[in-house]
């Protein structure tokens, strides 16, 4: 999700109008708000997943809703998706796409208690929501760090072992937290508790994309130089590694976590990046899609103040640290009226990725809000 430490300076930009395009030779990532069918004859790098497209016939695919459930923490009904759903994970299990999406109630003091619900769909595009949420804030050992902020931003991945190893964030209203949970179906999840352990168990973290590779439809966490890999956090990128999936240990400079990927002055990640799903093995790198976010002054002047767009970044495969290459150009930002407002004006936040009936399906976040998706065909690469 966009960093609330920014919702105060994000707030006061919502009275601004208009969103100014970038027209020139990138002018094909714009135009990817087309439909479904229309492609673009651009080349991107060989390295790059894309172009991605729109789908703009149904876009927005999830919204809020009226569900209800019995919070344990509460210990009533509460309408637990109706104020926004947004930032989901995708995985395909038995032929559908399921979406771990987060929603918001309107009844949190911190702008509402996130929970994780489940959809599915056959298609990729349209979904139903199961009636609870699958994952969410309870009277357990871990309560006091999530609640009543909540639990936000899943990304998913399968482990070698078959389970689903999810990351998410915790809030309990002044801190977010990177976590770390484990499911064989998407619906009962236990709870491991921080990433980050020890002196940095306090420390402001969260969207953790592990490593992983495309097996079919399947995306299986992937060993690099023995160990796993996991990028994070939500100003710069960060890096950590495991053996096992579960315990985790940063990589440290100087007495501080090692930043493997800054914002970049001039440009749509002017403010901060951050990562989108996982990163994914490919044969010329690691490629990781990420969210970047740019400044009022200082930033992508073609872009409005705050606005979150998409880029891509190529790590070395045998030195996860290291940048090989990185988009000049974004590839998604806000241009449909449910991108531009919403909670958060101006949002793409991508989170979610498939490969799906020959194709990649991106799942993003708009606005805080709604949920849409973009397609791109599978090369394979």
């Amino acid at each position: 999700m966009p960093n609330r430490n920014c919702f105060n300076f994000l707030c006061c930009l919502q009275s601004r109008i208009g969103l100014f395009l970038l027209i020139g030779t990138f002018s094909v990532f714009l135009s990817c708000s087309g439909s479904k069918e229309d492609h673009s004859d651009v080349e991107l790098g060989d390295w790059q997943l894309g172009p991605f497209v729109k789908v703009d016939s149904l876009n927005p695919i999830l919204l809020p809703g009226d569900l209800t459930f019995e919070c344990p923490v509460l210990g009533q009904n509460v309408s637990w998706e109706e104020k926004d759903v947004f930032n989901p994970a995708a995985v395909v299990m038995h032929g559908q796409v399921n979406l771990l999406f987060r929603a918001e109630d309107l009844i949190g003091s911190n702008n509402g208690t996130s929970r994780i619900g489940l959809a599915t769909s056959s298609d990729g595009m349209r979904f139903e929501k199961l009636p609870e949420p699958v994952f969410y804030p309870e009277n357990d050992s871990l309560k006091h760090l999530e609640w009543d902020g909540g639990v936000e931003d899943p990304r998913v991945v399968k482990g070698p072992d078959g389970h689903y190893v999810m990351t998410y964030t915790s809030y309990d209203g002044q801190t977010a937290r990177l976590m770390l949970a484990l499911s064989k179906d998407l619906k009962k999840w236990d709870k491991y508790g921080r990433v980050l352990t020890g002196e940095f168990s306090d420390t402001w973290s969260k969207s953790g994309a592990i490593v992983a590779r495309q097996a079919g439809e399947e995306i299986i966490a992937e060993k690099i130089n023995g160990y796993y890999w996991m990028y994070f956090g939500d100003t710069d990128l960060f890096l950590a590694r495991s053996t096992n999936l579960i315990d985790w240990e940063p990589l440290v400079e100087n007495g501080g976590l090692k930043s493997v990927l800054k914002p970049r002055p001039g440009y749509f990640d002017s403010r901060l990046v951050e990562p989108g799903p996982f990163a994914l093995v490919r044969e010329a790198g690691i490629l990781m899609l990420y969210n970047g976010m740019n400044l009022d002054e200082g930033g992508d002047p073609s872009l409005a103040p705050g606005t979150y767009s998409a880029g891509q970044v190529l790590f070395d495969l045998e030195d996860p640290s290291v940048v090989l290459a990185r988009s000049e150009e974004y590839f998604l930002t806000p241009e449909k009226d449910y991108e531009i407002e919403g909670q958060i004006n101006r949002v793409c936040f991508i989170e979610g990725l498939v490969p799906f009936q020959g194709r990649w399906f991106l799942y993003y976040g708009t606005a805080d809000s709604k949920i849409a998706v973009a397609v791109a065909e599978d090369s394979g690469r």
